[in-house]
């Protein structure tokens, strides 16, 4: 059964201390038109740090 896409697209998140791109993400494009930014785990420096989104994917 397909699934309904609705306004949620998919997001990469790139870590601001070592470029890493280590997550994808959903967000709402009619809630959130600015560009996301969250504390995630980064498990090259074993902490928690800021990743900001950088590109829409499909």
């Amino acid at each position: 059964m397909a699934k309904k896409k609705g306004n949620r697209i998919l997001i990469l998140m790139e870590c601001t201390e070592t470029g890493m791109r280590s997550y994808i993400t959903q967000k709402s494009k009619v809630n959130t038109s600015e560009k996301v930014q969250l504390k995630k785990y980064n498990p090259k420096l074993r902490k928690h740090t800021l990743h900001k989104e950088i590109q829409k994917l499909k």
